[in-house]
């Protein structure tokens, strides 16, 4: 299984969503997510983890407000409120949701 940031970038011009859904095998699944301005996302029901492609930003996990920039990866615990704020217009994130309903206990 494999897919391609081309691959992703070709499928979200055709949407009208900001994420679309490159992979998924059992409970995990990966998407490409490129929010416009503003990050409208509630927290998933999932644990889940950002690759961040390109731009740089905030990124709200909870109560933690963190600097972030292409490269990093950012884990988010399921259910927790988490958003991308002041984000450069170039930003784009792998995201991949995993494990089971609830999330995984530490």
């Amino acid at each position: 299984m494999q897919t391609s940031l081309q691959q992703a970038l070709e499928r979200l011009a055709q949407s009208d969503q900001p994420f679309v859904e490159m992979m998924k095998h059992g409970s995990m699944s990966v998407e490409l997510y490129v929010p416009q301005k503003v990050d409208l996302q509630n927290p998933h029901q999932q644990d889940e983890l950002y690759v961040v492609i390109s731009g740089e930003g905030t990124f709200i996990n909870g109560d933690t407000s963190t600097p972030f920039q292409a490269g990093d990866v950012l884990f988010v615990p399921a259910g927790v409120v988490h958003r991308f704020e002041n984000f450069s217009d170039d930003f784009k994130v792998w995201v991949i949701f995993y494990g089971i309903q609830g999330g995984e206990k530490a």
